[in-house]
């Protein structure tokens, strides 16, 4: 209320800034989406990413480096940064601290993606994506604890573009009107569909008919869980809370589930938390990750334009600002 009422001030800074974010707890799918971006944008910017890092043990501004771990940064700044590591990958809980200290420590950079920023109202990005999954609207949801939105829903309207995620391959035209009449988005925000890409298994996985183990401790492993059945009907799913740290007794068992499977495959998310424990020698080459990317139906390059728009515009803007 005091940020809506500008009592208390949201500061802009002097670069674009596009903030990834959602309304509800988790498993929009952020940080794919952040992925998405740098992507997209890596060879036309310098661009640097900037999280709040959480789950991490430690505080303050951080860059990520080669000895970064799950513990030092998080999960998925961890997670972005071994995907990428010639982007700067940065925690902070303070954004506007963070973006500050990017701009002293990175030269010449021009663009900063903030992952899951849109309720650290310090900070007035320039453009705010909102996520929102297909099957549970924002709309259709309800605050903590009859739901799982942890903000209002009229902050919707902070966001520049929104992404209904998590679409089923097969989706109609028909479906993604409706979804559209049902949000009644206002003039100014561009609506998008993205979907989940895993990649395809190896042959070697699916010649014979292996015993598979899901491990997953990420928000909504169904899609997750969903995705491996198709390929293995009577694979089982071990699944712990999001961002879960494992104990010695998780280890336990992980590794005598594993016993009993040929396979275990988990998220590049979890992955890094894994890592963190013994698990990885344990298991040895049972342990598989299934890496996912985003891909925007049909409307791929009007996002892309949006976004580049956004950025060139800002840039040119803040340009002339300073000459002046």
């Amino acid at each position: 209320m005091l940020y809506d009422n500008h009592i208390l001030p949201a500061q802009s800074v002097a670069l674009p800034t596009i903030c990834v974010g959602n309304l509800a707890v988790g498993g929009t799918g952020k940080t794919p989406h952040v992925e998405y971006l740098v992507q997209l944008l890596q060879s036309r910017y310098k661009i640097a990413v900037l999280s709040r890092g959480y789950g991490r043990k430690t505080h303050g501004f951080l860059m990520a480096d080669a000895q970064a771990t799950a513990n030092t940064i998080g999960d998925e700044p961890m997670q972005i940064h071994r995907h990428f590591p010639d982007i700067p990958v940065a925690v902070c809980e303070n954004r506007v601290r963070g973006i500050k200290q990017l701009q002293r420590m990175v030269n010449d950079l021009q663009v900063v993606i903030l992952d899951d920023a849109l309720q650290h109202r310090k900070i007035k990005c320039g453009m705010n994506v909102l996520l929102t999954t297909a099957d549970n609207l924002y709309i259709n949801d309800h605050l903590l604890p009859l739901g799982h939105l942890r903000d209002l829903k009229h902050r919707s309207l902070a966001a520049h573009a929104i992404i209904v995620t998590k679409c089923p391959e097969n989706m109609r035209p028909i479906d993604k009107r409706v979804i559209d009449n049902m949000l009644h988005l206002p003039a100014f925000q561009q609506l998008y569909f993205s979907r989940f890409k895993y990649q395809d298994f190896e042959p070697s996985l699916t010649e014979h008919k292996q015993k598979v183990l899901v491990l997953s401790a990420i928000a909504n492993p169904q899609y997750l869980f969903c995705h491996v059945k198709k390929t293995f009907p009577k694979a089982t799913c071990l699944a712990f809370p999001d961002h879960h740290r494992f104990t010695k007794k998780d280890e336990a068992l992980i590794e005598n589930k594993a016993k009993k499977h040929d396979v275990v495959f988990t998220t590049a998310k979890d992955y890094e938390r894994l890592l963190l424990t013994n698990l990885p020698n344990v298991l040895g080459d049972k342990l598989q990750v299934i890496p996912v990317t985003v891909q925007i139906d049909v409307d791929a390059k009007s996002f892309e334009k949006q976004v580049i728009t956004y950025i060139d515009e800002t840039l040119r803007k803040n340009s002339k600002q300073h000459l002046k």
